[in-house]
């Protein structure tokens, strides 16, 4: 399974460059975190799971930092951390999961 991202600041108009990701498997209660990593200039982190990890079938969750991502541009925002969990079924699948987000909301789908 690979995992990527690709996060757009739509308030103003542009990647959100250097914003904090976290990929975590989801088990029960229990939230382990697999990696981190910060978008790239272009907003994208084109690969979340480590090649150690053998990361099977299940449930996932990415958070985004954007509270501390706004606070470094000198904004306030609603959201501290934006969590997305999703569900992996193809254990051999690429997921593209996207966030589009402002100070005061966000929005994202399963990309490709």
């Amino acid at each position: 399974m690979t995992v990527s991202t690709h996060v757009l600041d739509t308030s103003a108009g542009r990647p959100a460059a250097g914003l904090c990701v976290q990929l975590l498997r989801i088990e029960g209660a229990t939230a382990t975190v697999l990696s981190s990593a910060e978008t790239s200039p272009d907003g994208r982190v084109s690969a979340l799971v480590p090649p150690a990890i053998d990361a099977g079938a299940g449930a996932y969750r990415l958070a985004f930092e954007v509270g501390a991502y706004y606070a470094s541009h000198g904004r306030d925002t609603f959201y501290g951390t934006v969590s997305i969990d999703f569900i992996v079924s193809d254990a051999a699948g690429h997921y593209h999961v996207p966030l589009l987000v402002s100070p005061f909301g966000y929005s994202t789908y399963r990309g490709s």
